[in-house]
């Protein structure tokens, strides 16, 4: 087997990829394209592996060990996009820019709606019987 047919196949790959992360606005669409572009990389270590005929097969073990940094990547991805989703309610980069939270949701002590205020009348902790 050539080189050339897994290479362009792996260049076609990274380049789907590092056009899903520059382009997309979704934050899974752009966890899905680092993806790509790491499958990519597998395909040229393996590929590699087999024509330099490797007796050690170091990019076969180097494919696994990107395996599992990929997996462990998506998974930490997927837990912190969840988490902003669930708090901001958008999964749009362009939105998330700004990770501090907006001064308008900040604890005030002198906000008469906030009902962690203490002198908020409607303050269950304040009732007493």
């Amino acid at each position: 087997m050539h080189l050339a047919y897994p290479a362009v196949l792996a260049a076609l790959l990274f380049c789907t990829g590092l056009y899903g992360v520059l382009a997309r606005r979704n934050a899974i669409l752009v966890l899905m394209s680092v993806e790509l572009m790491l499958n990519a990389v597998n395909l040229n270590l393996v590929a590699f592996d087999v024509w330099l005929r490797d007796t050690l097969h170091a990019g076969q073990a180097l494919t696994l060990f990107t395996i599992a940094v990929a997996a462990a990547e998506i998974g930490i991805g997927l837990a912190i996009v969840l988490m902003v989703y669930r708090n901001r309610g958008t999964a749009d980069i362009d939105r998330l820019r700004d990770t501090a939270e907006p001064a308008d949701a900040r604890n005030r002590p002198s906000d008469p709606n906030n009902p962690n205020n203490p002198s908020n009348p409607s303050n269950p902790s304040e009732v007493t019987a």
